[in-house]
């Protein structure tokens, strides 16, 4: 396997990519108090220096940049836009200039929110706006963001009075029946009653939450609307719009059909008969006011993936045409619009290998990789589409999701009984469906199947949209088990499958690391996250007693031929999600990732073991259900394999002939981008990072085997180890 572009490359290249360095043509939370975090430290900084330090010879102070490009059809003026960029700890920090520096040298201003800080108080994540320069059709310029001397502003964005006196208003009017609801987003900002996400000269932004109202004046009890409202000039605003059917206690939650037009300064810019919303979903459509920028963004992948707050995915991997335009053809019809999967499969359940499984989607890390338009549109319009499961469930008395700080009781599992508060005396269950009809769906969420929908979009655009559905299935994985299994407030994932366990630790800690600091789910997310590792530790890393496979082996683990097996790949997922942790920052996650990088390691080169058949589908561990485990890799490998195979030299031809295989080829549809070696990749990879003994010669082994995927095709799984 191919080793990671970053070591060796040109500092220019480096910073901005290949293409394009000139000019191109064509808190207040309730609840118990929190125990402190584990400290988020960011790994080994002198090695992730060398790697993404920026360029002096190219622009003095640079940290990295972005591509902008003419996406349209037609000359684009100047015009305004605004994006999410993600710092590595150390590279800037509050109260140092930062400047947007065009590939001629000319300096744009621009404008920092800073939203998320590393533990050293330098930037973690900002949305940043600046004016982009005029392009042709076809052309795209590169911007560098340079620590220098600040530029002038423009003249400030305006405020809502100023938007409003030019005649400025978002309207939604939901029909249900015989009955008309509406909400309007001109009285909240009229009156202030809005929170502000972007503030400064080149955009601002305002949230605002608008009950909808029958003509009597009275509000829906389910449905709600939301407004995002970003101005960014005297005629010009992005209109996001998004209806909620997702208050947690509301009585009777249910399906609601009605008919939804959207207008925007008084035109109408989207209509949709006979909607049926889905109850605790949501769906979210945007819109300009004004001429909308045809302006496409490509990031720096290089500098996203050397930051940690990405998996090290193999930059070598080419995303062709033919599976971009296979995206773009895919993204059309139903799954399209309100209450679509996007291209996630609906009934999550559903068994098999399949795109959106893996740290990142495919198709996000299709995007990732190619920062195709494309590809984009699939992975933010994928992420759009994530409101459609029921679950979404938002909190009245704080307008926030629903968090086990308030009520640590909650459940969709179990009885009603099970979520008393013995602190209060109340039941904190949802309420029960209007009927045993009203609340079907055919979407089905699971923790097992769960895509990692929202990070990366929001990581790419700051868009609030993004950020609370990050955080909406963030909580659901909190409180979706009983409440004693969870541990109550703790939100333990451990009674899930091994798989379900670890999408849940990797959008727990994602939403932990990227939340605002303001966001007073910060530090409820950075409690969850510290809560599980302490309890995998304790049970695993630091217990004693614990298996010396470096396997999970409590609950539904050991599901195998009659309790006596596990399956590694569900295990691999586990461990991958524990090595992203720990690049992340979790200082907890690190002992449990050394710990568990055994497992993948000794599969590959343990004595007594077979490389050829690492990734094998169940393993089996112990001679009965209530047997002791084996003690060594070899005992288990010798208990798993046909004993035709018992004799023959590991990798030889004899063996390959005997499985069927050609020589060097592992077991488990080694071809196959979805296969069980893909699904051991990202396992392997952090097992070779963390230092662990023979960690680098596993991973030796797993590159030089004979068949590999066409990453190009499918690369969730296309991770490996950092230089």
């Amino acid at each position: 396997m191919p080793t990671s572009p970053l070591r060796g490359l040109p500092m220019l290249t480096l910073l901005l990519g290949i293409a394009c360095l000139a000019s191109c043509g064509g808190g207040a939370d309730g609840g118990a108090a929190l125990p402190p975090a584990s400290p988020v430290i960011m790994p080994s900084q002198s090695t992730l220096h060398a790697e993404v330090v920026a360029s002096e010879a190219l622009a003095p102070g640079a940290i990295t940049g972005i591509v902008v490009q003419n996406a349209g059809a037609a000359p684009q003026a100047a015009a305004p836009l605004t994006f999410g960029q993600v710092f590595a700890e150390g590279h800037w920090f509050p109260g140092e200039p930062l400047t947007a520096r065009l590939s001629d040298g000319t300096n744009v201003p621009l404008q920092a929110d800073i939203k998320a800080s590393h533990p050293n108080g330098s930037v973690r994540h900002a949305v940043l706006s600046l004016l982009a320069p005029a392009l042709a059709v076809g052309q795209q310029r590169s911007i560098a963001l340079v620590k220098g001397v600040p530029v002038a502003p423009p003249a400030a964005a305006p405020g809502p009075a100023a938007l409003l006196e030019r005649g400025f208003d978002a309207v939604v009017k939901l029909k249900l029946g015989q009955q008309t609801y509406s909400a309007s987003a001109a009285a909240p900002l009229r009156s202030g009653r809005f929170s502000t996400w972007l503030a400064g000269p080149v955009a601002n932004e305002w949230l605002v939450t608008a009950p909808l109202l029958d003509a009597q004046g009275a509000p829906h009890p389910h449905l709600a609307a939301r407004f995002a409202i970003r101005a960014l000039g005297a005629a010009l605003a992005r209109v996001d719009v998004t209806i909620e059917n997702a208050w947690a206690f509301e009585p009777a939650p249910q399906n609601l059909t009605y008919d939804a037009q959207v207008l925007v300064g008084g035109v109408p810019v989207y209509a949709k008969a006979a909607l049926t919303h889905y109850h605790h979903a949501r769906w979210r459509k945007v819109f300009w006011w004004g001429a909308a920028p045809q302006l496409h963004i490509r990031h720096n992948t290089a500098y996203l993936i050397a930051s940690r707050a990405l998996p090290n995915y193999d930059q070598q991997v080419s995303v062709g045409e033919a599976q971009l335009a296979a995206l773009k053809a895919q993204w059309r019809g139903a799954r399209t619009e309100p209450m679509g999967a996007g291209l996630a499969v609906p009934y999550m359940p559903t068994t098999g290998g399949r795109p959106d499984i893996g740290l990142l989607p495919s198709w996000a890390a299709s995007y990732l990789l190619s920062m195709d338009q494309r590809a984009k549109d699939v992975t933010l319009g994928s992420a759009d589409q994530a409101g459609s499961w029921s679950s979404h469930y938002r909190d009245k008395r704080s307008g926030r999701p629903v968090s086990l700080f308030d009520y640590p009781y909650m459940t969709v599992l179990g009885q009603r009984t099970d979520t008393v508060n013995p602190a209060t005396h109340k039941e904190e269950a949802f309420p029960p469906c209007a009927s045993t009809t009203a609340c079907g769906t055919p979407f089905h969420h699971d923790g097992s199947h769960q895509p990692g929908f929202a990070y990366l979009p929001y990581l790419v655009t700051g868009d609030y949209y993004y950020l609370e559905e990050l955080q909406f299935w963030a909580m659901w994985n909190t409180f979706m088990s009983n409440p004693g299994y969870r541990e109550h407030i703790k939100g333990l994932v451990k009674s899930d499958e091994v798989r379900g366990q670890a999408w849940s630790l990797r959008t727990l800690g994602e939403a932990a690391y990227i939340t605002p600091d303001a966001d007073p789910l910060k530090n409820q997310f950075q409690f969850f996250v510290t809560s599980n590792l302490d309890w995998y530790n304790a049970n695993y890393t630091n217990n004693p007693g614990a298996n010396l496979l470096g396997a999970l082996t409590h609950g539904y683990a050991i599901g195998y031929d009659n309790g006596t097996g596990l399956a590694p790949w569900m295990d691999d997922f586990f461990t991958a999600a524990v090595g992203h942790l720990a690049e992340l920052g979790f200082s907890s996650a690190r002992p449990l990732l050394a710990w568990k990088a055994k497992f993948p390691i000794m599969r590959m080169n343990g004595k007594g073991a077979c490389w050829i058949n690492g990734a094998v589908y169940a393993l089996k561990v112990r001679d009965s259900a209530t047997a002791p485990f084996y003690t060594s890799i070899g005992e288990a490998w010798r208990a798993t394999q046909p004993k035709t195979l018992a004799g023959l030299p590991c990798g030889g031809l004899a063996m390959a002939q005997q499985l069927g295989l050609r020589a060097g080829e592992m077991t488990g549809y080694s071809f196959s981008e979805a296969g069980y070696p893909s699904n051991m990749q990202p396992a392997l990879a952090y097992a070779a990072d963390s230092g662990v003994w023979n960690g680098a010669s596993a991973w030796s082994s797993f590159s030089n085997r004979s068949v590999k995927p066409n990453y190009g095709l499918g690369p969730q799984f296309a991770i490996i180890p950092r230089p």
